[in-house]
């Protein structure tokens, strides 16, 4: 596996550090904390297994923002659903090809380094929005869909949870709402690493230039209430409310269901399918 990836990667601008076990990989990060850009994982490991080096991640300080992509050979929903929940939003499901590992590493490292910039812009408001009751941000590129991301997650009990389902919705609205790229579009756009070209491609084009898609947040008295809408001419949605076998070997399709499972304790679409309401509950105290 190592000996695979490492030539999938050969001609990328990336240095490779190798670990041979779960052991390994956890000295490794903790050794040069902010050395790394990126973590790919496989699940199954000697020693410390796959699962809880990523839990281990999650769960320091100076790690938890770096981004996990974990692979494997497991492709039942519990067991992607699983790792989603430990903190790793990027899956690669064995056997994969080299078109799709160099893309699902590229858009982890550049998701990575925009994180850790809005997460430093955001520390700094978080206090002075605690307050804060209600709000609507309006938004068309996948740039300011992560800067509110990071600012409406930051008022949520579990922040990483909240990010990664309001960028799945945020960015559901712009691709396929607003911008119309397709199910079958993006699956070949994603493999061959054109996604982000394709969105700032259409986003000049003058029929989608004044299309605005807007998140709501509502605070209520024990939840918080974001609603997001679009342009668009909306879609069928519930076929991806539940994790589908069918869609398990694809490069993208399993967001909504994550995010129903993971982030949001409710997901309600209405209408057509260009307005969904998501739920975060506030615990007590």
């Amino acid at each position: 596996n190592l000996l695979l990836i490492s030539k999938f990667l050969e001609g990328c601008d990336y240095q490779l550090e190798l670990a041979n076990s779960g052991e390994e990989a956890w000295e490794l990060l903790q050794t040069a904390p902010g050395k790394f850009d990126a973590v790919l994982l496989d699940r199954i490991m000697p020693g410390i297994d796959g699962m809880e080096v990523l839990r281990r991640i999650k769960q320091d300080a100076g790690l938890k923002l770096l981004p996990v992509i974990l692979q494997t050979a497991a492709s039942f929903p519990e067991q992607l659903a699983e790792g989603l929940r430990a903190g790793a939003y990027y899956y690669l499901t064995k056997p994969f090809d080299r078109e799709v590992l160099r893309a699902v590493v590229a858009t982890a490292i550049r998701d990575g380094a925009e994180r850790i910039v809005e997460a430093q812009d955001v520390d700094s408001m978080r206090l002075s929005l605690s307050q804060l009751k209600e709000a609507s941000f309006a938004f068309r590129t996948s740039a300011e869909a992560h800067r509110i991301a990071a600012l409406l997650s930051s008022l949520c009990p579990a922040r990483e949870a909240a990010h990664m389902g309001l960028m799945e919705l945020m960015m559901n609205a712009i691709e396929h709402g607003n911008l119309g790229i397709s199910y079958a579009e993006k699956t070949l756009l994603i493999a061959e690493d054109r996604l982000h070209a394709e969105i700032e491609r259409r986003l000049a084009l003058p029929e989608f230039a004044d299309k605005i898609a807007a998140v709501k947040l509502t605070r209520l008295e024990r939840s918080l209430l974001f609603t997001i809408t679009d342009e668009g001419d909306g879609f069928d949605w519930k076929p991806y409310l539940e994790m589908s076998m069918e869609r398990m070997m694809d490069n993208h399709g399993r967001g909504i269901a994550m995010s129903r499972s993971i982030s949001f304790a409710s997901l309600e679409y209405r209408g057509k399918g260009n307005c969904v309401d998501a739920t975060i509950l506030i615990p007590e105290g």
